[in-house]
């Protein structure tokens, strides 16, 4: 029987632990309470990757993390010790990271002959007239005659064997073109055999994909010849040599060179090309990152063998699916995964927006849980505080809010800068489809590119999901579709609005045609990384209203969640999706859970906040470049001071590095701006370096600290308890004041972790409540409340229920409550500066029954019971009813 699924806990692996490393955690995950093992990917990935969403080869264990033996003992020392393993399955792309992946080599090396061109999103096509049937690599650091003329690109030969250098780049040679090296090395050295062997490398057949048999052929004459090759060179060194010497004459003739390299199934280019003139779709912007098509059966099978039999085994028994919405047909991908792995539990990194609903056919748990982490991260902004942080901001800033405009130029700008490649594919095939219809074959390629454009900047979620295969179109994919056509319609009146009219209709699959179902398809394939790194990669770090708020799947308008709103969705989740994953920090967090928590405090002391800033920044104007900061980067310094501190210096400005990056305003990943970053960097340091300013800072974050504390409790306890299945993200079982990665990829103390577990079981609440600063009462708290979900799995589970119940009392407002099953109860307080004059006349009503409080073992009798009392002892109480054996 599989282990029981009641809380995960997600490992990074890499960065210092590996199979071996994550085996000798498996007794402290066990005594946690932990019943899944939730591991990073690790399939082979790139050589001294740090995440392992790089992979290149889907067919075995990642080497660098142990191999296949240190993966077998783990898998089987999580299963005797009585817990499951989830895994992260990447299927949107592959790294194409040399020889490192054998798949990619083979297509760079034989084009549409490959055995896996039909593996990878590549328009070979739709290549353009002045590469016909070739991928563009966009690697070079000028300009390709420049670099080829300077001597950088350079065939290398070993043993008939030859390949292309460029730096650390190395690509292969179609087979087919070296026979005129071979042959004028046959002619000048009267070789019969090299004669015969370069004849045979002219006639290898071209086949494409689609003739399999001659395909294979293709490869079956490709060995022969490499192994003839390689024999005669060993045999003969003569020919060896005169190959080599022939080489070097290649390599110094620029026009023999060149032409060579025309022969190729690849064409080298400037790197900055990437973003106009890419011939393959890719994970976001990123160049090394290639598409897949899954949705191809044999691609399918090839890159999920090893989970499903893995599966299979009963060594993996969850699998986390990530970045679904890259693929063609998401729901069809579930559907044949469903089919593969029958009884694993299947979770998403589906993003959804606030509002927006899983699409109820696709047979998964639920989504990986961002869209739960902003909704009870909500409960802790107080949206009284709107007013007050809005007009500091502006006065920063110099101008008026705008969200909503802000998020539409962030993705204008990223469609247009970094998935240029991604639309000038679409507008392609934009106007080979307006050829096909009389009305609307007069159209500019300018013209269709606003119209697409403008619709994915107005897309109002990651995308729709209609099917070209099947003809299906849901009632929501109408209306987000509609809404996106509406809005882009207005905001561009010089366009003709017929354009936008027959743009609904394709969107909608309502004109037939491979060409308008293709248009269809790919469109909702852009509109997903143009709203990820529009909003989350730009807007997000351009925006700083309020930074807890700036979380992926988050919307920094939603200035607060009223408890209502949070009861709602819980009871909607119990009835949908009750075992979704709950998650309150991850790898790709912007900030951890306990910076958010301690962020949020700020809402309710905005008065405070807007003098210590200006206080501040009146301070500052000694450290500062001119102009620079700018002003809205420094006041995301002064939050991110305040919430992730104890910090130091290298860790700010490690940040601050990213976070201007991604802002694109100043400075970015692709064009860096040396100086100002330099200029921002600096006055963080100086900042730090100020005795002043830093004990003004310490005073007012010491006000926090205990607070945002509490916060951290109340919504770890929430995680806990909520419907679905928390997730443990590595290290935050004490307080983790991380940023954005890489910062929340630093290694964990788990020394450290052991022993504070072990000390749990002697100490008293009060004794554990005594050491905050430490994190126990967080330890003692995921301790007790996975205890309790083994001891009441009927409650916590899909048969359970969810009950909101309701404070009584001048207080009522800052408790959220609600009951699991008929057995369990939860009270987390909110709102804390509310509480400075205690909670005066507040009860929570219990049900019938006598309820153990699993955090301070008091027993409460059934009826009002104050507040006060019931959290006398520990910020958070989970009572459960009946009988409970043993209940530390």
């Amino acid at each position: 029987m599989p282990p029981e699924l009641h809380a995960t806990y997600r490992l990074q692996l890499r960065n210092g632990i590996g199979f071996e490393e994550a085996t000798e955690l498996v007794g402290y995950l066990a005594e946690l309470g932990i019943s899944h093992l939730y591991a990073s990917p690790y399939l082979q990935a790139t050589e001294g990757s740090t995440h392992g969403y790089d992979i290149v080869d889907p067919t075995r264990v990642d080497e660098g993390l142990g191999g296949a033996a240190a993966h077998e003992r783990m898998c089987r020392a999580l299963l005797d010790a009585g817990l499951g393993q989830v895994i992260d399955v990447v299927p949107n792309h592959m790294a194409i990271a040399g020889r490192q992946n054998p798949w990619w080599w083979d297509v760079l090396e034989n084009g549409p002959s490959s055995r896996y061109a039909s593996y990878f999103d590549v328009d070979w096509e739709a290549s353009e007239e002045r590469w016909p049937n070739k991928v563009l690599l966009p690697v070079l650091g000028d300009h390709y005659g420049r670099v080829l003329e300077d001597g950088q690109l350079q065939v290398a030969h070993t043993d008939g064997a030859f390949v292309l250098r460029y730096h650390d780049h190395v690509f292969p040679l179609d087979p087919s073109s070296l026979a005129g090296l071979l042959a004028g090395v046959a002619e000048l050295r009267g070789s019969s055999h090299l004669a015969f062997l370069a004849e045979r490398h002219a006639g290898l057949p071209r086949p494409t994909v689609t003739a399999r048999q001659a395909v294979e052929r293709r490869h079956r004459d490709q060995a022969v010849l490499a192994e003839l090759l390689a024999r005669l060179c060993r045999e003969e060194p003569t020919i060896a040599a005169a190959i080599d010497a022939a080489v070097v004459r290649l390599n110094g003739d620029h026009d023999a060179l060149d032409a060579l390299l025309e022969q190729q199934n690849y064409r080298l280019a400037l790197w900055r090309t990437a973003s106009r003139d890419l011939g393959y779709r890719r994970f976001f912007d990123i160049k090394d990152l290639a598409g897949l098509r899954v949705e191809e059966p044999e691609v399918f099978a090839a890159t999920h063998a090893l989970p499903i039999a893995w599966v299979e085994r009963g060594w993996v028994h969850g699998l986390r699916i990530d970045h679904p919405d890259g693929l063609r047909d998401p729901g069809a991908y579930f559907v044949r995964l469903r089919e593969a792995c029958p009884g694993a539990w299947v979770v998403a990194e589906k993003i959804l927006e606030p509002g927006e609903r899983l699409p109820a056919d696709w047979p998964i748990a639920g989504t990986t849980g961002y869209d739960f982490l902003n909704l009870v991260g909500g409960l802790f902004v107080d949206a009284r505080g709107e007013g007050a942080l809005t007009r500091l901001h502006e006065s920063i800033v110099g101008q008026e809010s705008d969200f909503a405009e802000l998020a539409r130029a962030s993705k204008w700008q990223v469609l247009d800068e970094l998935l240029g490649s991604e639309v000038n594919r679409l507008v392609s095939l934009f106007v080979a489809v307006c050829e096909r219809h009389r009305r609307h074959r007069d159209y500019t390629r300018r013209e269709l590119r606003v119209a697409l454009s403008e619709t994915a900047v107005h897309f109002p979620v990651y995308r729709s999901y209609v099917s070209a295969a099947t003809g299906a179109v849901g009632e929501t994919d109408v209306r987000h579709v509609d809404e996106a056509i509406a809005a882009a319609t207005a905001a561009t009146p010089d366009l003709d609005p017929e354009l936008f009219g027959f743009l609904r209709d394709l969107l909608l699959l309502r004109h037939p045609g491979s060409l308008e179902g293709e248009l269809a398809m790919r469109f909702q394939q852009l509109t997903g990384p143009a709203m990820a790194k529009g909003l989350e990669d730009t807007a997000f770090y351009r925006d700083q209203r309020l930074i807890a708020l700036n979380e992926v799947g988050g919307d920094p308008e939603r200035f607060g969640i009223d408890p209502a709103r949070f009861h709602d969705d819980c009871v909607r989740a119990q009835a949908e999706h009750p075992t979704r994953m709950l998650a309150t920090s991850t790898h790709d967090t912007k900030r951890s859970e306990d910076v958010r928590a301690r962020l949020a405090l700020l809402s309710e002391v905005p008065q405070r906040w807007s003098e210590a800033v200006r206080r501040w920044r009146e301070h500052a104007r000694r450290h500062r470049r001119g102009e620079l900061p700018d002003r809205p980067t420094e006041y995301l310094l002064y939050q991110t001071l305040v919430g992730a501190w104890p910090i130091d210096a290298e860790r700010v400005s490690a940040f601050l590095e990213k976070a201007v990056r991604e802002a694109k305003l100043h400075t970015s990943w692709t064009a860096p701006d040396e100086a100002y970053e330099r200029a921002v960097v600096d006055f963080a340091r100086a900042l730090l370096g100020d005795e002043a300013f830093r004990a003004d800072l310490e005073a007012f974050v010491a006000d926090l600290v205990h607070p945002g504390r509490i916060n951290g409790l109340a919504q770890t306890l929430i995680k806990l308890t909520a419907p679905g299945v928390p997730d443990v993200y590595q290290g935050t079982e004490l307080w983790d004041l991380s940023l954005v990665d890489p910062d929340n990829r630093r290694p964990v103390d788990f020394d450290l972790r052991r022993r504070l577990l072990a000390e749990l079981a002697g100490l008293s609440p009060e004794d554990i409540v005594a050491r905050m600063d430490e994190g126990l009462p967080k330890m003692w708290l995921l301790r007790q409340a996975l205890r309790a979900r083994r001891l009441r799995p009927r409650s916590f589970g899909a048969e359970g229920a969810y009950r909101p119940l309701h404070a009584r009392g001048a207080k009522a407002a800052h408790l959220l409550a609600f009951a699991r099953g008929e057995d369990v109860v939860v009270a987390a307080p909110r709102l804390l500066t509310g509480l400075a004059d205690g909670w005066q006349d507040t009860v929570l009503e219990l049900p019938a029954g006598a309820w153990r409080d699993m955090l301070t073992g008091d027993v409460w009798p059934a009826g009002a019971v104050p507040v006060a009392d019931l959290l006398g002892r520990f910020p958070v109480a989970l009572l459960v009813a009946g009988e409970v054996p043993s209940w530390r």
